[in-house]
C-alpha cells in the first residue's frame, strides 16, 4: 500500500497535482455561480436606485 502512495518516488508530485486538479475544478465550476449572483445583487440595487429616485 505505501508503494502505492509513494508512486516509485514521485507521489508528491502526483498527489499535488490531483489535489490541484481537483481545487481548480471546483473553482470553476462555482466561479460562475458567483458572478451571476454578484451581477443579480447588481442589478437589483440599480433597481432600487431608479424606483427611489422616481418617486422624488
Amino acid at each position: 500500500m505505501s508503494d502505492f502512495w509513494s508512486m516509485g518516488g514521485y507521489g508528491f508530485y502526483v498527489w499535488t497535482s490531483y489535489a490541484l486538479f481537483l481545487v481548480l475544478l471546483g473553482w470553476d465550476a462555482l466561479a460562475p455561480r458567483i458572478r451571476e449572483r454578484a451581477a443579480l445583487r447588481a442589478a437589483q440595487a440599480r433597481q432600487r436606485r431608479e424606483a427611489a429616485r422616481q418617486k422624488t
